[in-house]
């Protein structure tokens, strides 16, 4: 591929922007990227403040080995609608605020310094997709991914495409289709290979072909000893694709897997088996950073995903997100929902003609990921238009035959134009309507919903949100409530194999416009704080895994008294993948609680349940007696597994200051640091809404406010490295407890392009 290196580094920033600007260097605030234009506080801000624009400018000095190459600017992401200018001139514009674009500058460079101009407009333009409508979430301004200073030859790879035709078949064949960039148009003449390797290095398939002007495609067969690809074993191979002609050279490599998706009418299947998807819908947003947060923090949130949640699978709500979190899905293995920024509106021909152009751009993109399973090509929840999803999906299936295509919808008898019906259900709630006389119910059918008689592949892709917004500081019977809408859901998906699985909404609470939310700028849908903090329904999640890969018992009550209405802790919930769970009590009595498959009869993992009737008063004490300590035993067979202990008298004890890691890349990467103020066992204490102050010096720099305020108990904060390699230093203050200092390290990385 083309020399790539990171042009991330001083550059200069200011609000606003002029034409005369574009002519002279700026005074302005040095800033490295990623950058969000304005950072936000956590609540109750005003929203439009970054909605104007912004200028950064940089210098990109000559150099030998320009000479004669192609030359460009890749820029990752910028919101939402860039200009860019080079020593005053217009090189062009990219209006859309997720995808990649590049700018050549192979005919505008000089002798010596050159002025790179790049104008951020974070108005939301009525042409721009998702605009024109009211958004549930912010579209934070800035150039918030990475940029790229890229030389190569005047004929080289512009990208490659890889797919693996029957993948189920005991041999296996690869197709590789290298696309040329030649933008002088120059005569094509010279030879392309490629090379497959797995992952120690060792080749399993070469081919070679004679370039054309449209690059070439080349075919493998007969590759034997493969792995598929899969979320137990994410086998990634590698395909080297080389160039070499008259005045040209070029090499690039990708990595791909082999596996068969498919959605039936009768479920989803991974590589001919019947896998139920269980996921969760993802934002790319951070608290007062915005979009702006690079490599590992994008990382932590897919293993957030997969290990702390025990999903296998998450949409991308509503945008293509960045490529580091889609290529550690990748590695890790888990599957992906990609789609089209949207959200219920769609705007007149210029705006479509830009959505159809979003989904060449998001495939061309990641056309490689094995993650990927779903391309999203309809605007979300927004209303039927034949013409217009005619033309995404046809796109669609034009550039990547093995993938199909959903259109998430909240419309019941919506036109099918797509592979599988994608369906937002929030019949979960409906029952609460004045007047409405409904149900309870999890989920509707699938011929209710798509008033169809002949069933059709079908996915549920949000729940619960809004029809329950939960916060972190909410009482104990809430957050139980919201668990169990969220099981609720979970089992009606696992008792109908027709339906492929259900995505809920969503792992963590994000900011959001007036419209929407509490009032304060948060939409507490999450079954996550903002900081990524599990809320009790994350458990219901997590819950579901196989006891042998992790073990979970999450009692679902902070086991106080009086903090439930009436009192007492009934019904008492314990999420648990579990057999059984004894709750022991300190004189002596215990009492074992079992899964409670009546009420759940599908889920994997029931919760165990113990009701007020299903034991004596006394054992737990009637009011205005003492209440005890207890200590909650997860048993798989015979063998005690796991144990939580609860005091009844919990005394606010610690401030745990916990980073994810104590190691991260020096290169302008960030780190989250959980608070949790706790007693004396190691409990959340959730009402101690403490103020903290955080103090950090060396290698790094602290991302929002230095005085935060505990809620629910907890807070947290992100740091960020500031390019060279050293330590951390982060101290922690809060009233009736001793400072915590801890120390992180920062260092080179290995990182790909």
């Amino acid at each position: 591929m083309p020399h790539s290196e990171l042009y991330c580094e001083n550059w200069s920033f200011r609000p606003g922007f002029k034409q005369s600007w574009a002519k002279t260097r700026q005074p302005g605030d040095t800033v490295a990227l990623p950058h969000n234009a304005v950072d936000l506080p956590f609540d109750y801000f005003d929203e439009t403040v970054y909605q104007r624009e912004f200028t950064y400018q940089n210098t990109i000095a000559w150099k030998d080995e320009y000479a004669g190459k192609e030359v460009w600017l890749r820029f990752d992401g910028a919101m939402a609608n860039t200009r860019v200018f080079l020593n005053g001139e217009p090189l062009g514009q990219h209006p859309d605020g997720y995808t990649p674009f590049r700018m050549r500058l192979t005919d505008h460079l000089t002798m010596g310094e050159n002025l790179v101009t790049v104008v951020v407009d974070g108005s939301e333009n009525p042409d721009i997709p998702p605009f024109g409508g009211q958004i549930d979430y912010l579209t934070y301004a800035g150039i918030y991914r990475e940029v790229w200073i890229e030389h190569a030859d005047p004929v080289s790879i512009l990208n490659v495409k890889i797919e693996t035709p029957e993948p189920l078949a005991d041999t296996k064949t690869v197709r590789v289709r290298a696309f040329l960039d030649n933008p002088r148009q120059l005569p094509v003449a010279g030879d392309c290979q490629v090379t497959l390797q797995d992952g120690a290095g060792r080749i399993i398939g070469k081919a070679s072909a004679a370039l054309t002007e449209d690059g070439a495609s080349l075919t493998i067969d007969g590759i034997s000893g493969v792995e598929l690809w899969s979320p137990e074993a994410p086998t990634l191979y590698s395909a080297t694709v080389t160039l070499s002609g008259i005045g040209f050279s070029d090499s690039r490599t990708d990595r791909f897997g082999v596996r068969e998706a498919i959605f039936t009418a009768n479920g989803f299947m991974l590589n001919g088996s019947p896998l139920k998807l269980m996921g969760l819908n993802r934002h790319q947003s951070f608290p007062y950073v915005g979009y702006a947060a690079g490599r590992e923090a994008q990382q932590r949130d897919a293993e957030m995903v997969k290990h702390d949640l025990g999903c296998n699978i998450v949409r991308t709500s509503h945008y293509p997100q960045s490529k580091w979190f889609l290529d550690h899905c990748d590695r890790i293995g888990l599957l992906v929902l990609e789609e089209i920024p949207g959200w219920q509106h769609i705007g007149g021909d210029v705006w479509k003609d830009e959505a159809v152009k979003n989904v060449r751009r998001m495939i061309e993109r990641d056309w490689n990921h094995p993650s990927i399973i779903l391309w999203g090509v309809r605007i979300n929840e927004s209303v039927d238009d034949d013409p217009f999803y005619e033309r995404t999906n046809a796109l669609a299936h034009a550039l990547d035959t093995t993938r199909q295509t959903g259109g998430i919808r909240k419309h019941m008898e919506s036109s099918l134009l797509e592979d599988v019906y994608t369906f937002n259900d929030f019949v979960l709630g409906e029952f609460e309507r004045p007047f409405a006389n409904a149900e309870r119910r999890g989920l509707r059918d699938r011929a209710e919903v798509t008033g169809l008689r002949t069933p059709v592949p079908y996915l549920i892709t949000e729940y619960n949100g809004h029809m329950f917004p939960t916060k972190v500081m909410d009482n104990e019977l809430r957050q139980m409530e919201h668990v169990t809408r969220h099981l609720e859901v979970l089992d009606s998906a696992h008792a109908d194999p027709g339906i492929s699985g259900c995505i809920g909404w969503c792992m963590f609470d994000y900011n959001t416009h007036a419209d929407f939310g509490s009032g304060d700028r948060v939409c507490h849908h999450g079954v996550m704080s903002m900081f990524r903090e599990p809320k009790f329904a994350a458990y219901a999640y997590a819950s579901q895994v196989d006891p042998a890969q992790k073990v979970v018992m999450k009692p679902v009550t902070h086991w106080a008294r009086g903090e439930r209405n009436i009192g007492g802790v009934f019904p008492l919930m314990i999420l648990t993948n579990c057999d059984r769970v004894r709750m022991a009590l300190p004189d002596g009595q215990h009492v074992d609680i079992y899964p409670d498959r009546e009420r759940f009869p599908h889920l994997p993992h029931p919760p165990a349940i113990l009701r007020i009737d299903q034991i004596d008063e006394n054992i737990l004490g009637r009011w205005g007696m003492s209440w005890p300590d207890v200590v909650f035993q997860g048993f798989l067979g015979e063998d005690c597994v796991t144990t939580q202990s609860f005091s009844a008298k919990p005394v606010l004890t610690a401030l745990q200051v916990e980073p994810d890691a104590t190691v991260l890349g020096c290169d302008r990467q960030e780190m989250r640091v959980i608070l949790r103020a706790v007693d004396q066992l190691g409990n959340l204490t959730p009402f101690a809404d403490l103020p903290v102050r955080v103090a950090v010096t060396g290698a790094g720099r602290l991302l929002g406010p230095d005085q935060i305020t505990l809620r629910g108990g907890h807070s947290g904060f992100w740091l960020r490295s500031d390019g060279t390699p050293g330590q951390i230093s982060v101290t922690v203050s809060t009233p009736r407890l001793p400072d915590v200092q801890i120390t992180l390290e920062t260092r080179q990385p290995e990182t790909a392009q």
